[in-house]
């Protein structure tokens, strides 16, 4: 692999921990401005939606930039965003640094997958998707644990600061390692937008909305359901995250390993096999060791579709990938916020913490059943003389040719 892949990581393990390591610090940042948790709780939310609405606008902002040039200046608003939280002298400060920070993040993953996937050969891509990816799920194992010690420690501030910190590091590994990587050539805006009436990059972006959200229906509420269901400390919440991560990790290196060789059959095992854990969660999770392994196993075969679809998207939308990448990864986003809300719902009605864990794997089945309906068209597609409505005109020619 390219050494670029790794200043590509090091920029998604700086986004992967600013991202998450607040979770760990609202009550730190809550005490010092003097607001309640749940308004301390709009620096999560405010963060989620800068993701879902900068990952178009900056892709789009940056179509007539060189990809290096656009990761680069990604990283220098990553920079001042978190130097703007570490700095803030009021509240309201804080919240607008999370949203400038959270405006990297999805045209970085975006754009960076771009890269990732041209620097290696074509067999290669959704191993090199991964490779990046790898920054982001090491953040839950490293950087989000590190994080939450320093600020718990020596301040939250000094938390941001050391992620901004690492953003440096980023962008001088982008600038450094990545090479000049040349806009393609008669890609215009609407060159981009024509992507979406690709049937089959809607249905793997509906795929990364239900089936990731299937895996933040459970782990949302993990702090509640590990303490209150399955009776840990307080204490052990942390060590039971950075598990998590460890799931992360190895499923996104054998995600990307296997979707280069079969991709739809691994999206298959991933989301049948997440949707029957999230269901047995209901059940491990008054258990210890069992809900802790399956924490894991939770881990892994959610982030086990990253590199997956976010290759089905490249595919399906090539010729002007970028703005389609992007989006996706807004739409991990989306699916986060719809699977903490629904999942509260249900906690909210009386059904207990482990309710939650329904919810997802109700969202990794409806997943599942879209990666079998989306095969099924491709199927149809590549019939002799097939013609498949919203396919990309690249597409109908092949189909027609065949």
């Amino acid at each position: 692999m390219p050494l670029a892949l790794l200043a590509l990581a090091i920029g998604a393990f700086g986004i992967g921990t600013t991202e998450f390591v607040i979770m760990g610090l609202l009550p730190e940042v809550a005490n010092d401005y003097g607001v309640s948790i749940p308004t301390a709780g709009y620096l999560v939310t405010g963060y989620a939606l800068g993701v879902m609405f900068g990952a178009p606008l900056m892709t789009v902002l940056g179509t007539k930039v060189p990809r290096k040039r656009m990761l680069m200046l990604l990283m220098g608003l990553f920079i001042v965003g978190n130097l703007l939280s570490a700095l803030a002298p009021a509240f309201s400060v804080m919240l607008i640094g999370r949203v400038v920070a959270s405006l990297a993040h999805g045209a970085f993953f975006g754009i960076g997958s771009v890269v990732a996937a041209g620097l290696v050969a074509p067999h290669k891509k959704a191993g090199a998707i991964a490779m990046m990816f790898t920054g982001l799920t090491v953040a839950n194992v490293v950087g989000v644990p590190l994080g939450t010690l320093i600020g718990q420690s020596v301040g939250w501030r000094v938390t941001f600061a050391v992620v901004a910190v690492l953003g440096v590091v980023g962008l001088a590994g982008v600038a450094k390692l990545v090479p000049d990587v040349p806009r393609a050539e008669g890609v215009r805006l609407r060159h981009e937008m024509a992507a979406f009436k690709n049937v089959q990059v809607l249905l793997a972006m509906a795929m990364t909305v239900l089936g990731f959200g299937g895996v933040f229906a459970a782990i949302t509420y993990i702090a509640p359901m590990m303490t209150h269901v399955a009776g840990f400390a307080d204490g052990s919440v942390t060590w039971l995250l950075v598990l998590f991560g460890l799931g992360m990790v190895g499923g996104n290196l054998v995600g990307g390993r296997f979707a280069d060789r079969a991709l739809m059959p691994m999206l298959y095992i991933s989301l049948g096999a997440l949707s029957v854990v999230l269901a047995l969660f209901t059940l491990t999770a008054h258990n210890k060791i069992a809900s802790a392994v399956t924490v894991v196993l939770i881990g892994a075969l959610g982030f086990a579709t990253v590199p997956p679809l976010q290759k089905r998207v490249l595919d399906h939308a090539h010729g002007a990938p970028t703005l389609a990448s992007a989006v996706n990864i807004g739409a991990f986003n989306l699916g986060n916020a719809l699977s903490a809300w629904l999942g509260g719902v249900v906690i909210a009605a009386g059904f207990g913490y482990t309710a939650p864990n329904w919810v997802g794997a109700v969202l990794a089945a409806a997943a599942l059943l879209l990666a079998v309906v989306s095969a099924a068209l491709e199927r149809r597609s590549s019939a002799p003389g097939a013609v498949v409505a919203g396919s990309a005109p690249a597409e109908r020619r092949a189909a027609v040719h065949h």
